[in-house]
């Protein structure tokens, strides 16, 4: 049976913590921020955490080795 493969852009974009959660950057940040409010700037900053199925989709993607 074949090997499953990282998937190179979740790879790129979300890292596995210590603890198993999955951490991202939220996106709408990258440019035309003049357009956007100050309260949404202010919630598009740092990181955030995935939880439930869709974080476990990720962690399957990553392959065993993100563990």
């Amino acid at each position: 049976m074949a090997k499953h493969k990282t998937h190179k852009g979740i790879k790129k974009r979300v890292k596995i913590t210590a603890t198993g959660k999955v951490k991202f950057h939220k996106h709408n940040k990258g440019h035309l921020q003049s357009a956007k409010s100050g309260n949404r700037r202010r919630r598009l900053r740092g990181t955030t955490s995935l939880t439930g199925p869709f974080a476990d989709k990720m962690v399957t993607l990553l392959g065993p080795s993100a563990r």
